[in-house]
């Protein structure tokens, strides 16, 4: 029942009024579910099309400036989004990759959220759709609180390695009637059916309403 009155599929790129129906509102990529692998991702950055490009925005910040750093490191990404927008990108990818002993990253919520509510202010949200590339996302309730924050897809890069070496290596494994590259995707199937099943207990029937 869940599956037939609830839909995860998403859109990417520049929604527009979303009371009109324009030529604008068929410039756009179509994901039939909102967790996406790190293959998929790359095809979304490679994308240059009329009306469809995609800008990445790191969310790194160095560690040595202190606590004023990660203050800074909000503005910068707030202020890259904004001009990305005017660029004309409609793809916005935040990216955490990168991070080591001089460098953190932002929260992805922090992330995700401080961008939504900076172009809902100066008026260019619906230009743009964010996407988070992401080491921190692995559990349900991380991507459902990511989705209500105004992510419109996320990659958990750290999570879909992770779920790869375990099933290539660990000797704990070795029974499971599992190819290795099918582990990923019944991950991602399991996390959306997860999402689906949140948003149904909310009476949330579409992915873009929550």
């Amino acid at each position: 029942r869940e599956q037939l009155v609830t839909q995860v599929s998403m859109t990417l790129g520049a929604q527009g009024n979303l009371f009109d129906e324009t030529p604008t509102h068929c410039r756009q990529l179509r994901l039939d579910h909102p967790i996406i692998t790190n293959s998929d991702l790359a095809k979304i950055k490679a994308i240059n099309k009329s009306n469809l490009s995609t800008k990445t925005i790191s969310t790194l910040w160095k560690v040595a400036a202190g606590e004023t750093g990660l203050r800074d490191a909000m503005d910068r990404v707030r202020a890259e989004a904004s001009q990305a927008a005017l660029d004309g990108h409609s793809i916005l990818v935040l990216s955490d990759r990168g991070v080591d002993n001089q460098h953190a990253a932002i929260p992805s919520l922090l992330a995700v959220g401080g961008i939504h509510h900076h172009m809902i202010r100066n008026g260019t949200r619906l230009k743009v759709s964010l996407v988070v590339e992401s080491g921190e996302p692995r559990e349900v309730h991380h991507f459902a609180c990511l989705f209500g924050y105004g992510a419109s897809a996320i990659n958990p890069y750290l999570a879909c390695e992770t779920v790869e070496d375990i099933i290539a290596n660990s000797p704990y494994e070795q029974g499971l009637d599992l190819e290795p590259e099918n582990a990923v995707p019944n991950f991602i199937y399991a996390a959306t059916k997860g999402v689906l099943k949140t948003m149904s207990k909310m009476g949330i029937s579409t992915l873009q309403s929550y």
